[in-house]
């Protein structure tokens, strides 16, 4: 098992907290926030991963001979990107509404909304 997956995870999700942190702008933050949760798709999938391993499709009743990938950490993966796109979409709605109201996307700037 090789270490690598997990560094590339834990380096986009260390450069998206990073970026969220210092962001100025809601839609930097908001990519940012997308950075980060790339990192999670890589650390499921490493997760799930086995070397020499099958897909998971079985054809029969019987059990397979050989490893297979947990079908699991995939659909968990997939239902990662569908949240991700989501939370994205609806994040940078908000950022267009918040700039038409406001006129700025600084949040330091957001004076009105503080009470």
């Amino acid at each position: 098992m090789s270490i690598y997956p997990y560094c590339v995870a834990a380096w986009l999700m260390l450069a998206g907290a990073y970026g969220i942190v210092r962001s100025r702008n809601m839609v930097h933050a908001v990519v940012c926030l997308s950075v980060c949760q790339s990192g999670t798709y890589v650390l499921l999938l490493a997760v799930g991963y086995q070397h020499g391993a099958t897909a998971p499709v079985f054809g029969s009743t019987t059990t397979p001979n050989r490893n297979v990938v947990d079908p699991v950490v995939q659909a968990m993966t997939l239902t990662d990107i569908v949240v991700s796109a989501t939370v994205t979409a609806l994040l940078l709605a908000l950022a267009i509404q918040v700039n038409k109201r406001q006129r700025t996307v600084d949040p330091n700037e957001l004076v009105a909304l503080k009470g």
